[in-house]
């Protein structure tokens, strides 16, 4: 098994990885009142440790709010989560790691009354929560406003505390994307009509990170064309809409564009062997991470009904890795059930790694 693709460095500006792999960002919700802990330091210290070239957190929570509906999700904002946040980013450094945090709002898959302002109004681009389905209120295009500020808040923070970049998350079916979805975006202002339209809200966060975090910051932006609200759900189905759609938010100032799909493996459109991040990447010649189900034989959707899944090969991936289609590949669930996953790949040590299982979910390993 020829795996040097996977362990060739990675190089974008001042970001400098020793290899291509990437921690995912998983919700793990062992953050009370939304601060981070020493566990939380040492979850993510051991994955460093174990080899991963980039961590990405679990999504972390802009100063909004109606941002979440869990008291243990991590804030982004705050003396006291700040500070647990800088102590994360020191125990990854300390073993030679590179980190950046996910910012996140869920927006409308926020259950009315909860979270920590459980009186706070959901947010919501129309206030749908799936097509014809109107539950809140839509927000007001100053309140939109508002939030493109709090994105650039929390990216601002995540330089000072001295992370090494910033994911924006605008995946599957929370707050930005129900703004690029027209099943729950049905707005008359600019951030509403044709998915260009649709798509002005998160050009316009990525450009506001941009100011406040300056050019030598890179800034990922997380994707996806299924939601949890619909499993089948397309944005792009074709790579003309793809291109459309991606190019702006590249000319924005997005360096990296992480494409989360169920299956990494599999085509994006019929007549090419691209994956969605192998489309991302020929359409806006960035890098791009992959995402979905690698090193395992049952995706994610599996996990949520309580099921385990088993160690699976990796040869597909180690294909795709050596035709260059995209650029670093990101490692979910493997990572809950193996710390040193990637150290155990590298040296050739896969029969060690361990299946996953709901334990994983559970308990901060």
């Amino acid at each position: 098994m020829n795996t040097s693709a996977l362990f060739t460095p990675f190089e974008l500006g001042q970001l400098k990885l020793a290899n291509r792999t990437v921690m995912a960002p998983m919700t793990r919700g062992f953050s009370p009142n939304g601060v981070p802990t020493e566990a939380v330091a040492e979850y993510y210290r051991k994955r460093a440790e174990g080899g991963v070239g980039l961590i990405i957190t679990e999504g972390t929570l802009i100063n909004h709010p109606a941002a979440t509906d869990n008291t243990s999700y991590p804030s982004f904002f705050g003396e006291e989560a700040l500070a647990g946040w800088k102590k994360v980013v020191e125990a990854v450094h300390s073993v030679g790691g590179k980190i950046m945090p996910q910012i996140w709002h869920i927006g409308a898959t926020r259950r009315a009354g909860s979270g920590p302002v459980p009186d706070a109004p959901t947010a919501s681009p129309s206030g749908l929560v799936s097509k014809d389905k109107k539950v809140f209120e839509a927000l007001s295009t100053e309140e939109v406003e508002g939030l493109v500020a709090d994105y650039a808040q929390a990216a601002f923070e995540a330089k000072q505390i001295g992370f090494d970049g910033v994911e924006i998350h605008g995946a599957h079916g929370y707050l930005i994307d129900q703004f690029f979805w027209a099943d729950t975006n049905v707005r008359t202002d600019r951030y509403g009509g044709s998915l260009a339209a649709r798509s002005q809200f998160a050009i316009e966060i990525v450009k506001a990170v941009r100011e406040r975090v300056g050019e030598d910051f890179p800034i990922v932006f997380r994707w996806s064309q299924w939601k949890q609200q619909d499993y089948t759900a397309r944005l792009c189905n074709t790579s003309e809409e793809l291109t459309a759609f991606l190019k702006p938010l590249s000319d924005a100032g997005v360096d990296i564009f992480h494409c989360s799909q169920r299956r990494f493996w599999e085509p994006e459109f019929e007549g090419s062997d691209l994956n969605l991040a192998g489309w991302a990447k020929k359409i806006t010649g960035k890098p791009t991470i992959s995402v979905g189900s690698v090193g395992l034989n049952q995706e994610f959707i599996s996990s949520m009904r309580g099921e385990g899944a088993e160690v699976a090969n990796i040869d597909n991936l180690l294909e795709k890795m050596d035709s260059n289609e995209f650029d670093l590949i990101a490692i979910g669930r493997a990572l809950l059930a193996n710390a040193d996953w990637v150290n155990k790949v590298k040296n050739g040590q896969l029969d060690q790694l361990k299946p996953f299982t709901q334990e994983h979910i559970g308990q901060l390993l």
